[in-house]
């Protein structure tokens, strides 16, 4: 509704942040322009299909959430040296989730971990999966938009079952999390507010390629660490951008 309302009042762009938004702006318009922020894999979500040359009306900032999935493995496995066996549970329906699956294989063969990853599609699999997850496992918490809520669960998981986790997003550090690497999604905005621009100056989309970012943020909870009994590296704690102690 609020997209349809938008194309009838004729704006000269339209302003989304993840693939789903952005999936419903580009339904309800072919020509005004769509700038998005927060899409995590624009091609695997099918709404570019190039990202040098995105054509039609959309262009935005990718948030790498497939590319930085190896970087992720190194910081937790460096945050707990002795980590053997990663969990990697997600929704089964998630378009980009098999280009996750493969970057998260080559790299915990590299780091010489053991991946198990699980799919899921429904609360009661998402339950029983759960249920596997041991005290010293790791958790590798795809952010992923999904019904089923399995980030804030296995947020939940990872303090009940001391298994240490590594988010996507620093939003889950103030809530408990361990550890997080990922876009700095204010510094994402404004990178795509900087596209916005460019188009109401006269640039087209298409013209437009979509930008990768530029600033990446490693937080950790230092009060979590004490609770799972984790000592952070010295190098670790020096590279962060937040601790929360």
């Amino acid at each position: 509704m609020a997209a349809a309302a938008l194309v009838k009042a004729n704006v000269d762009v339209i302003f989304t942040s993840n693939e789903d938004v952005t999936r419903v702006a580009m339904a309800a318009t072919q020509t005004i322009p769509i700038v998005f922020a927060q899409v995590r894999d624009p091609i695997g979500a099918g709404i570019v299909s190039e990202l040098a040359h995105p054509r039609g009306n959309v262009t935005g900032v990718s948030i790498l959430t497939v590319e930085l999935t190896p970087k992720r493995l190194e910081v937790l496995k460096e945050l707990v040296p002795n980590l053997r066996r990663v969990w990697l549970i997600y929704d089964a329906r998630d378009p980009s989730i098999d280009f996750v699956l493969q970057k998260a294989r080559a790299a915990s063969a590299q780091l010489k971990l053991q991946l198990l990853a699980l799919p899921v599609q429904t609360t009661e699999e998402f339950v029983r999966a759960q249920r596997a997850i041991r005290a010293g496992d790791g958790l590798l918490v795809h952010d992923q938009p999904t019904l089923l809520d399995i980030s804030a669960q296995l947020l939940k998981k990872s303090i009940s079952a001391k298994a240490p986790a590594i988010f996507a997003s620093p939003f889950w550090i103030d809530y408990g999390a361990l550890v997080s690497y990922g876009v700095d999604y204010y510094a994402a905005g404004r990178q795509a507010a900087h596209l916005v621009a460019k188009i109401l100056r006269g640039a087209r989309p298409e013209d437009l390629p979509v930008e990768q970012p530029t600033k990446f943020e490693l937080a950790i909870n230092a009060t979590t660490a004490q609770t799972l009994g984790i000592t952070i590296p010295p190098s670790l704690l020096l590279r962060a951008d937040k601790v929360i102690k």
